[in-house]
C-alpha cells in the first residue's frame, strides 16, 4: 500500500529516511510493535494496519531489540512494561546506538504518571502516549506530525 507525503517537514533526526522528502510516493512504513500483551498487540497492530502501515510484533524487550537489528523498522511503537527488559531500557539502548538512534520511537503504555512520561522522553522516545480512550487519536496525530501519515 502507498500513500503520499504532501508537506515537507523538518524531522530533527526522527526519521532520516524521509527527511526532506516532499510529495513523493513511498512504500508503506514498516513498524515494529513491541508489546507483551497478545490481545493489546493484536488491537494496536490492527489499528496501525488500517492506516496502511506494515506491522511486525515482538513480545518482549530483548526480542524487540533483536528484531530491530535484523531489519531496521521505520518506526517503533514500544510498551513500557515488558518482560526481561522494560521499554525504558529498550529505548535507551536503541537511541544510544548510532545504527538505530534515528529510528523514531513512540512509547504507548498504560503508565500515565508524570514521572513515567519524563522517563520515557529522557530515554529518547519521540512521544509518550498513555493507553487511554484518546490513545488511537493521539497516535494518529503523532504519526501525522512526524510526517509518517498524510
Amino acid at each position: 500500500m502507498e500513500w503520499r507525503i504532501i508537506k515537507e517537514r523538518e524531522c530533527a533526526g526522527r526519521n532520516n529516511v524521509r527527511q526532506g522528502m516532499t510529495a513523493q510516493t513511498i512504500m508503506a512504513l514498516d513498524v515494529l510493535l513491541i508489546e507483551d500483551s497478545k490481545t493489546q498487540a493484536a488491537q494496536i497492530k490492527a489499528t496501525l494496519e488500517s492506516l496502511g502501515l506494515e506491522v511486525r510484533v515482538a513480545y518482549d524487550g530483548l526480542d524487540g531489540i533483536r528484531s530491530v537489528m535484523e531489519k531496521h523498522p521505520g518506526l517503533i511503537v514500544l510498551d513500557v512494561k515488558l518482560p526481561g527488559m522494560d521499554g525504558f531500557q529498550v529505548c535507551r539502548r536503541l537511541k544510544r546506538s548510532p545504527d538505530t538512534a534515528s529510528i523514531p520511537i513512540i512509547m504507548l503504555t498504560e503508565r500515565d504518571e508524570a514521572q513515567a512520561t519524563m522517563s520515557g522522553l529522557q530515554a529518547g522516545a519521540d512521544d509518550y502516549i498513555p493507553k487511554d480512550i484518546f490513545a488511537t487519536e493521539h497516535l494518529m496525530t503523532t504519526l501525522q506530525e512526524m510526517g509518517l501519515l498524510e
